[in-house]
């Protein structure tokens, strides 16, 4: 029985006062547990919600991230803000080379240069195999070819953009890294263009009844017009498959001058890369000057192929040595190159024909002035040998940084396209080995006890030797390509060409090698040629690596602790090349690759009262005058620029000549060239420093050493 207590209100009414209440806080406790039931719904689908997130957010944006604040790996850390373009020191640093500031770009056509006719000899389908470097060299070629067959060229099909190699289906070879539109737009007052053969001419190719050429890389103008043209007259189409990175000779005639030039409205103005190649290209560069900084973008060129050729083996370790002298006996098998398989790399890293390891190059960098904190971009994806080999360069400067730490997965996947989830079918379980019994010998083999016999070798599967190192040991010949590394190399011409659009724009550039697995100019020839083209005072550092190796082998046991003497030679050397260097190109990488050095054809000279000036200063200055005379007359002999180019010359403020260019801040000198210097230091060593660097300074002025 439950007793209530009376209330003032007595009776019955007291009474149902108090039931009244008791109702009420059942109801509010029941809204209680629906407030709890929604707040744990919400809980879990902001659970759910972060999880589908955090899962896809990799290959998929929600939306576009355009801030200057950084989502990437990269955060750029700087010692000190303030760098002034005004001083001393950022000129010889950044600046441009004041003697080559005469030149600019002008590859229009001159005097009688008419357009294609209406009617044509036939129509041009090219195959084009190779690398980047190598297919922007054919493609400059088949346009000139075009031009001299007064022919119709058929848009230039890829070998490793087709759809046979599990690239999206969005693109159709060319236009996986060209755009189709901007190249026959730049070049219809040139030669007639087309995206696809006639129907009757597309089905005669499907069976192989079109007359077909094989012409390799230094053909010249006199077999096409004798061997090709007529062929073209009587069929009215032929087929040309160019292998090795080009189909017509670098140098030509002086009568077809024009043609060198058409060269160049290919490579510098038609080839414009596709608009989510560009557009991914100008974000990342973006975000490289979004630090208000300049930078430097640096190209290792150090491809498998290219150490196999030259003999480098044994500047790396273990299955890397292996890879290359694998490389080499390949191409020694097939002529390729010639010599011996067993080369002594210290022999040929001496003469200047092995790459400049990453850690050289830093070393290079630091001596010549620039600081802990400056920003290098390396282009190329993987370095040959792993990310150990830029161990170091990470050590000496902070801010190194490639495509992948500025850029996120999903807008590479958004540059490639829809693709298919491909099933390689190459690789096959290896079949099971057959063990053989021999049990009347094991009964027979004596008294017990005796050994257990060895246990039977285990199938290799697979996943046992994947990657592009696990054949070493099974095969002497190299595995087929699998579907996925053929979709992986479409995917590197993206990243190679967003690589080729910052160095192309970058403050500085840096090659550690020019040359490819062939002996031929390679990607980072095509950008100082882009450079030279474009913006011929940029500073571009085309090192003599015999002279650099001999530097470097005189400190080889205290490379982090070079002398003022030692600093003094390396920035003389580097100084002197920016324009020296020219000459080495000229006479070396031009007779392989016109686009290389596309100097003076593609060319010409501003009116300036100092132009002349410069270039008889670049004679008196160099080493030796009568080496550099092809350079002086090329220089000299370079035609005036147009009046509308000479407009802005006048209002320019005449810049001090008097002005030293190579003043240093003393801000590398320093005996160490890898640890950053403390800010704590004395003000006697900071004097002694500061003296000891006029010192060297004074006696680069007495030797000539100063541009």
């Amino acid at each position: 029985m439950r007793w209530v207590l009376p209330t003032k209100a007595g009776g019955v009414f007291g009474g149902a006062a108090v039931g009244g209440g008791e109702g009420k806080a059942v109801v509010f406790k029941s809204k209680l547990k629906w407030v709890g039931l929604f707040g744990l719904i919400l809980s879990v689908f902001s659970l759910f919600t972060h999880f589908l997130l955090a899962r896809y957010t990799d290959r998929f944006a929600v939306s576009e991230y355009k801030s200057s604040i950084t989502i990437f790996s990269w955060r750029p850390i700087f010692e000190n803000a303030d760098l002034t373009p005004t001083s001393a020191l950022y000129r010889r640093l950044w600046g441009p080379v004041r003697h080559l500031e005469s030149i600019h770009p002008y590859a229009n056509p001159r005097g009688n240069y008419v357009a294609p006719a209406l009617q044509t000899n036939g129509f041009i389908f090219v195959r084009i195999r190779g690398g980047f470097h190598e297919i922007r060299n054919s493609i400059c070629d088949v346009v000139v070819v075009a031009r001299l067959l007064n022919a119709t060229l058929v848009i230039p099909e890829l070998q490793s953009t087709t759809s046979s190699k599990g690239i999206s289906t969005e693109f159709k070879s060319f236009a996986y890294l060209y755009s189709e539109d901007q190249f026959m737009a730049a070049l219809a007052e040139d030669i007639k263009i087309v995206k696809t053969l006639p129907k009757d001419l597309k089905g005669a190719r499907r069976k192989k009844e079109i007359p077909s050429f094989k012409v390799p890389k230094s053909a010249s103008p006199y077999f096409y017009l004798h061997h090709v043209l007529p062929v073209l007259n009587k069929h009215s189409i032929v087929e040309l498959d160019v292998p090795d990175g080009g189909c017509l000779q670098a140098l030509l005639p002086p009568n077809l001058e024009e043609y060198q030039r058409l060269r160049c409205r290919v490579a510098f103005h038609a080839l414009r890369f596709r608009d989510a190649v560009q557009e991914l290209a100008t974000k990342i560069l973006y975000r490289l000057r979004a630090p208000g900084r300049p930078f430097i973008a640096y190209d290792p060129g150090m491809t498998r192929d290219a150490l196999a050729y030259y003999g480098c083996a044994e500047l790396f370790q273990d299955v890397h040595t292996e890879l290359i002298q694998h490389k080499r006996a390949w191409m020694l098998k097939r002529g390729i190159v010639k010599g011996n398989l067993s080369v002594d790399s210290a022999v040929q890293r001496l003469k200047g024909l092995c790459p400049l390891m990453p850690e050289e190059i830093g070393i290079l960098l630091r001596a010549y002035g620039y600081s802990w904190d400056t920003i290098i971009y390396v282009s190329g994806g993987e370095v040959f040998g792993g990310q150990k080999k830029l161990i170091p360069l990470h050590a000496m400067f902070e801010n190194v940084v490639d495509r992948t730490s500025l850029s996120i997965p999903w807008e590479l996947n958004k540059m490639y396209g829809r693709e298919a989830n491909l099933v390689d079918k190459t690789a096959k379980i290896s079949p099971p080995l057959k063990v053989e019994k021999k049990p009347n010998a094991w009964k027979t083999s004596g008294p017990r006890p005796r050994p257990l016999p060895p246990p039977p070798a285990r199938a290799k599967q697979p996943y046992n030797i994947e990657g592009w190192w696990g054949w070493v040991a099974e095969s002497d010949n190299e595995p087929e390509s699998t579907v996925m590394e053929l979709r992986t190399n479409a995917h590197k011409l993206l990243w190679e060409a967003i690589d080729y659009t910052i160095c192309v724009e970058a403050d500085v550039f840096i090659p550690g090698f020019d040359r490819d697995g062939k002996g031929n100019p390679n990607f980072a020839s095509l950008v100082m040629g882009h450079r030279l083209y474009q913006s011929a005072a940029s500073k571009t550092f085309r090192i003599d690596r015999k002279k650099i190796s001999k530097l470097l082998e005189d400190i080889r046991d205290n490379l982090y602790q070079a002398n003022h003497t030692w600093i003094t030679s390396v920035r003389k050397h580097l100084r002197r090349n920016l324009v020296d260097g020219l000459t080495h190109e000229l006479s070396r990488s031009k007779p392989l690759s016109f686009l290389s050095f596309p100097v003076p054809e593609c060319s010409c000279t501003r009116a300036n009262n100092q132009s002349e000036e410069k270039v008889s200063i670049i004679s008196v200055n160099a080493s030796s005058p009568s080496a550099h005379a092809p350079l002086r007359d090329i220089l000299r002999a370079m035609q005036r620029c147009p009046s509308w180019m000479d407009a802005d010359v006048a209002s320019r403020p005449r810049e001090e000549d008097d002005v030293d260019e190579d003043v240093d801040d003393s801000d590398s000198s320093a005996p160490s060239l890898l640890f950053r210097q403390s800010s704590e230091s004395n003000e006697g060593s900071a004097e002694m420093s500061k003296q000891e660097e006029a010192q060297m300074e004074d006696q680069e002025e007495l030797e000539g050493g100063e541009r």
